[in-house]
C-alpha cells in the first residue's frame, strides 16, 4: 500500500546523522532515531523514493524485513529461510547479499552471507523447484543482514549504488572529495545560497557543484540512472515520476559559486563535470594559487578541502596551511572560512582560533572541520560591532594568536 508506513534505516557517513536527521525530518518521516552512521525512521513508500532521490547526505536507504536473534551461521539459515521471500523475488530474478557484522560470536562476515545465500536459494528450491541466482553487479534486488552481537535484521536495500556516486561526475582530481561528505559540509555552514560560495582549492569542483544544488534546491537524484527499488515487485513507477519530475521546490539563485585550483588538469576535470551537472550558469573556475587572491566575491563564505595526509609532505603541509592563514586575514573579511583537515600542526599554523568544531571521516582519516570567523580588527571591537547590531555571538569567536 502506499499509504502504509514502515521502519527505514539511512545509512550515512560518521559525524552527518544530525545532518542527515534534519534532511529527513523536512521530507516529513517519523519517530526519527539517530546512531552511528544511521538513522532510522518511519514513513510510506512515497518517502523511501524520496529519501533516495533528495537526500543529500545518505549514502543508501534499506528497508528492514525481518528481524531475529541468532548465535551461529545455522541458526541464522534457519530464520532466514522462514520468510516469504517470494513477496520480494522470483525464481526468474537475480540478487546479492551484503552483510555488516558487528558480533563475538560471527567472525566471519562471508559465511553469514553464504549461508543467507543458502537459506533464500533453498525456499525457492523447495517451493518452485527453480532458484534465483546470485549476482553482484547490478542484482534484481540487493538484501542486506545486519548481525549486532545476536541481534540479526534483514533488509532490502533501496539504494543500490551508493547514493553518494550522483551520476554528474565524470572526471577527478586527485583525492576527491565524497559528494554525500561534501554536501554533509555545506549543510553544516546554513549556508543555502544567500552569498557568494569560493572554494579556492576545489580540485574536480565537487564542494561547487554540491553548493550550487544546495542553493538551487535541485534535488541529488536528478543525474543518477537508476535506483534498487525500480526493480522490486511494488515499484510505482507514476509515483516515482510524479517525485523524479517536481521542481516545485527549486530556488533562485542570485550569487555565484567561485573554485580556484592551482592544477590547469584539475580546472579542466572541475569544468567537465560542472557541464554534466548543467550548472555552468552558475560555477566559475579559474587556474589560480591561494596565494596569489588579492581580493574576494563579497557577501561569501569560503568552504575548502586542502591537501593533506600522504598527497603532501609535512614540511610543505605546514607552508601551506601558513599561506591560507595569511590570506584568510588579509583577503577574506567580513567571511566564514571552513576548512577540512586531518593534522592539528596544519591548524596551528592557520593562526586562527575556529569558533566551531566537529569531527569527520573522509574516507579511512579521522579529520576534523572547523569554521574561522573572519574580521578587521580586534578581538574587542569585533564583539562591540556584534553587540551593538544585537547578532548572537559565540564567545569563541575567533581571535589571531
Amino acid at each position: 500500500m502506499k499509504n502504509e508506513n514502515f521502519e527505514m534505516v539511512a545509512k550515512t557517513l560518521q559525524g552527518l546523522e544530525e545532518i542527515l536527521a534534519a534532511e529527513l525530518k523536512s521530507l516529513g518521516a517519523g519517530n526519527l532515531r539517530t546512531g552511528r552512521r544511521m538513522v532510522s525512521f518511519t514513513g510510506n513508500k512515497e518517502l523511501l523514493y524520496r529519501a533516495n532521490f533528495c537526500c543529500r547526505t545518505a549514502l543508501r536507504i534499506l528497508k528492514p524485513i525481518y528481524n531475529f536473534k541468532a548465535k551461529n551461521a545455522d541458526t541464522v539459515y534457519d530464520e532466514v529461510k522462514k520468510m516469504e521471500w517470494i513477496n520480494y523475488l522470483s525464481p526468474e530474478k537475480t540478487f546479492a547479499i551484503d552483510s555488516v557484522i558487528y558480533s563475538e560470536d560471527f567472525t566471519h562476515s562471508k559465511f553469514v552471507a553464504y549461508r543467507t545465500k543458502d537459506a533464500i536459494v533453498d525456499y525457492f528450491m523447495e517451493k518452485f523447484q527453480k532458484r534465483p541466482s546470485v549476482r553482484v553487479n547490478n542484482p534484481d534486488i540487493y538484501i542486506n543482514i545486519h548481525v549486532s552481537h545476536n541481534d540479526c535484521t534483514i533488509s532490502i536495500d533501496s539504494s543500490g549504488e551508493s547514493l553518494h556516486k550522483r551520476g554528474y561526475r565524470t572526471d577527478q582530481a586527485k583525492a576527491p572529495l565524497n559528494e554525500v561528505l561534501a554536501a554533509g559540509m555545506i549543510l553544516k555552514t546554513g549556508w543555502k545560497g544567500d552569498s557568494h560560495f569560493v572554494d579556492p582549492m576545489c580540485g574536480s569542483g565537487t564542494l561547487l557543484i554540491e553548493a550550487a544544488m544546495i542553493a538551487l534546491n535541485i534535488s541529488p537524484g536528478v543525474h543518477r540512472r537508476e535506483y534498487a527499488f525500480e526493480k522490486w515487485i511494488d515499484f510505482d513507477r507514476e509515483l516515482f515520476d510524479m517525485i523524479y519530475n517536481d521542481e516545485s521546490q527549486e530556488r533562485e539563485f542570485k550569487y555565484k559559486c567561485y573554485g580556484f585550483d592551482i592544477s590547469p588538469a584539475a580546472i579542466e576535470a572541475a569544468g567537465n563535470n560542472v557541464r554534466n551537472a548543467g550548472l555552468t550558469k552558475y560555477i566559475e573556475l579559474k587556474t589560480q594559487p591561494f596565494q596569489q587572491f588579492t581580493e574576494a566575491p563579497r557577501p561569501g563564505i569560503l568552504v575548502t578541502n586542502p591537501p593533506y595526509g600522504e598527497r603532501i609532505s609535512l614540511k610543505d603541509m605546514l607552508g601551506l596551511y601558513s599561506m591560507i592563514g595569511e590570506r584568510l586575514k588579509h583577503v577574506f573579511t567580513g567571511y566564514r572560512a571552513w576548512i577540512i583537515s586531518y593534522k592539528d600542526e596544519c591548524f596551528d599554523k592557520i593562526g586562527l582560533r575556529p569558533n566551531e568544531k566537529m569531527k569527520l571521516m573522509n574516507g579511512s582519516l579521522e579529520c576534523e572541520y572547523r569554521c574561522y570567523e573572519l574580521f578587521e580588527g580586534k578581538n574587542r571591537e569585533f564583539k562591540k560591532a556584534l553587540n551593538k547590531n544585537t547578532r548572537p555571538h559565540n564567545s569563541k569567536t575567533v581571535n589571531k594568536r
